[in-house]
């Protein structure tokens, strides 16, 4: 599928050539400057090629059982025509000191968008006229493509991996005597792979081999959305340095990076899980299918605090005076897109008590508890995994923290901090075991666009969720909560397939927050239908005030999780700036789930997701695999001619309302709750046509509380049934949810 992209059309490029070489490990080294508004520093990248792997999986002929395995993601590298725009040819003739390398302290000489492009300034080759090359043709060398946009690269080197004290145990030799390309290359593999229960001796060694000194910079150049990354005479992935240090910073207009101010006031700094994600933090590989771990360490001013996508609890580090250090790290390999940042002067919001039931719930696991694990039982690759682990498996609430700026302590005390527990422990009780071992929630300033965002280890919300009283902020809670499992530990491996992140929340944040608050079967029905109204009344909207090629769950069809030869690809409407503002695969998504867990029945259905949350973990999945685990599941009487080809044509590859849902919808009763805002509604209307200067007759219209109902769903129902009644006439809220609130499945948005 190589295709020409068109930077014009709104299809976001995915530039990375991951099935020829994978990033497996990212290191940070990152300073925040408030003043510049610029976060600089290095990243350095450890590197596992398809080669490799294919040499030690190529024994095999048994096929994989799903696609998103590591063993079918990788491939030889081949010929290819790779989808960059804006390349020219090289060959491997050609001298490294024909190029003229811009390094440390050095003149800043790029142009107008900040980036140095060290092929150019000595080739007078205008960057508009050359085509690179991926794979290896045999004369040519290999050329590695990372996802780029709004940073100014300053350098690239290779990393002397062979430095490092104590590295040689990663090898055969007891000494290093003579280092050579192939022996560093051999040490970084070594190092990848290193068992899941070394991972503290894995992210140690990382760190070390991170400062080790370069031995040599690579020539680079960029264009609108990649960095592309060569070494003379490496003509394979396999021969290309494994471990490379990028010198870079990002750009105060930068679209992954978010700098304003909070509630209080404070300079800030927050990344969002934006269109193109996170390749204006710094280069990567954003495809899904390249899962890596990273750490990363950040210094910033000591007034400000640093929080992460990261599994510890990270505590400042003094460095001199005015300036701390903050260290993160994840052990569970998950898209580069996931990858949060947040920087300002958060105060975490404690509870101003503290019941002995939460203590339990929240005590640290020790070491030997930690580091127990069953061997054999996930289809993933290997990490230290949480469903492994037994203490983990009954631990309904995990370690929290709370952080908002000083001015919003009243409020988070008295709405957020109360929600958490039962919200935590709902979802546990549906899905089980929690893929993350601490969460971080941070209330981020007033500009945030959504209600709520998620990522791995780390929740964005909204202010507007502290507001009234608690359903909009333990629904919204919920609904992030679930994307711990449906979003972040199991990911769309095609973004564009995002109802498998945003559908599941959407249905699960019901579930959850009806177990939060503890409801009987019947009011938990009961307010689950009132908001299947609600949706109901949104999802007729959309359809009616959106474009039909954009009501499509699944738009490529049968070529959904197809990419180039080079492992490049495209998102279909990525950067369509309608799309932020739609939720159709959030409501199509909740619907067709909706209709499968009646089919199935409720208990049969949440058994059978328990099921494949724990077959699915840790990986990258289709629709297709979820749909056929389903209807093996389902008893050959329920299934009624239920089929993945019959789901496709009906929910997931047209436009408009699915006809399942139009004669479920046509043929049910209507809900008792959202019987009683109809009956009010007329109520309101026949008030509001009278003649505002006529005499109040005798009888007046007597209004009835909603039961079971907050203000805010409440209102929301009551503007669906009555969509022309004057908005005087209309009841107020000031916890209205907002269009577009959610985080795209790629943000594995894979997030909102």
């Amino acid at each position: 599928m190589d295709t020409k992209l068109d930077p014009s059309r709104d299809d976001l490029p995915l530039m990375a050539n991951t099935s020829h070489i994978l990033v497996k490990h990212y290191v940070l080294d990152l300073d925040v400057d408030f003043e510049s508004q610029i976060i600089e520093g290095t990243i350095v990248l450890f590197f596992e090629s398809g080669n490799r792997f294919q040499k030690q999986s190529g024994s095999t002929k048994e096929p994989c059982r799903s696609e998103s395995n590591e063993a079918c993601r990788f491939r030889m590298p081949e010929p290819c025509h790779s989808p960059v725009t804006d390349t020219r040819t090289f060959s491997s003739k050609t001298r490294s000191n024909d190029f003229t390398i811009c390094g440390k302290g050095e003149k800043d000489t790029s142009g107008k968008d900040g980036n140095h492009d060290n092929w150019e300034q000595a080739s007078g080759i205008s960057s508009s006229k050359y085509c690179c090359d991926t794979g290896n043709h045999g004369s040519e060398d290999f050329l590695l493509v990372l996802d780029c946009c709004d940073l100014s690269v300053l350098k690239v080197e290779e990393v002397d991996v062979a430095a490092v004290p104590g590295i040689e145990k990663l090898t055969r030799s007891p000494k290093l005597t003579v280092v050579s390309e192939e022996l560093r290359n051999q040490i970084v593999c070594e190092l990848v792979t290193l068992p899941a229960d070394r991972w503290r001796e894995q992210l140690d060694y990382y760190a070390r081999c991170s400062q080790a000194p370069g031995c040599g910079e690579l020539l680079f150049d960029t264009d609108t959305w990649s960095l592309q990354i060569r070494k003379t005479g490496a003509q394979t992935a396999t021969d290309f340095p494994h471990a490379i240090r990028i010198r870079y910073s990002t750009k105060p207009q930068g679209r992954s990076v978010t700098w304003t101010s909070d509630q209080s006031g404070r300079p800030c700094v927050y990344t969002m899980g934006s269109p193109i994600n996170n390749r204006a933090l710094f280069p990567c590989q954003e495809p899904p299918v390249a899962m890596s771990t990273w750490q990363a360490t950040v210094r910033a001013a000591a007034s400000f605090v640093v929080l992460m996508s990261g599994e510890n609890s990270a505590k400042p580090t003094q460095l001199r005076e005015g300036c701390s250090s903050w260290h993160y790290y994840v052990t569970m390999p998950m898209p580069a897109s996931t990858f949060t940042i947040a920087v300002g002067s958060w105060t975490e919001m404690k509870p101003e008590t503290c019941s002995s039931n939460d203590l339990a719930a929240e005590r640290s696991l020790s070491p030997s508890e930690a580091d127990f694990r069953y061997v054999g039982i996930c289809g993933h690759m290997e990490y230290p995994c949480r469903f492994q682990n037994p203490s983990a498996t009954t631990q309904e609430i995990i370690p929290h923290r709370v952080f908002a700026p000083v001015c919003l302590k009243a409020a988070c005390q008295e709405t957020l901090l109360q929600l958490v527990p039962p919200c935590l422990s709902a979802a546990h009780r549906v899905l089980g075991t929690h893929p993350f071992s601490r969460l971080d929630i941070l209330i981020v300033p007033g500009n945030f666009p959504s209600l709520g965002m998620a990522s791995p280890h780390i929740i964005f919300l909204s202010q507007s969720v502290l507001t009234g009283n608690s359903h909009l902020c333990g629904t919204r809670l919920c609904h992030e909560i679930a994307h711990a499992w449906f979003g972040l530990a199991i990911g769309a491996r095609d973004w564009t397939e995002e109802w498998l992140s945003e559908g599941f929340a959407t249905h699960l944040e019901d579930v959850f927050w009806a177990k939060a608050q503890q409801l009987d079967p019947h009011e938990a029905q009961e307010q689950q239908e009132l908001k299947a109204c609600l949706r109901w009344c949104r999802l007729q909207d959309e359809v009616r005030n959106s474009p039909e090629e954009m009501q499509v769950l699944r738009p490529n069809k049968e070529k959904t999780g197809h990419v180039s030869d080079s492992g490049s690809s495209v998102v279909k409407h990525g950067l369509n700036p309608e799309k932020v503002f739609m939720q159709v695969h959030y409501l199509k998504g909740y619907f067709l789930l909706r209709f499968l867990a009646q089919r199935l029945g409720d208990d049969t259905y949440f058994a059978f997701l328990r099921k494949f949350v724990h077959t699915f973990h840790g990986q990258l999945i289709l629709s297709q695999d979820f749909l056929q685990m389903l209807l093996e599941n389902i008893p050959e009487e329920k299934r009624l001619e239920l089929s993945v080809e019959n789901i496709f044509r009906d929910w997931l590859e047209s436009s408009g309302i699915p006809q399942p849902l139009q004669r479920e919808r046509q043929a049910g009763a209507e809900c008792g709750l959202a019987r009683q805002v109809s009956v009010e509604v007329e109520k309101w209307i026949r008030m509001n046509r009278r003649p505002r200067k006529r005499k109040r007759r005798e009888t007046e219209q007597v209004f009835e509380k909603g039961r079971n109902i907050s203000p805010a769903v409440f209102t929301d129902l009551w503007r669906a049934e009555s969509p022309d009644l004057p908005a005087e006439g209309k009841p107020s809220s000031s916890a209205r949810p907002q269009c577009g609130s959610g985080q795209r499945a790629r943000n594995y948005r894979w997030r909102m």
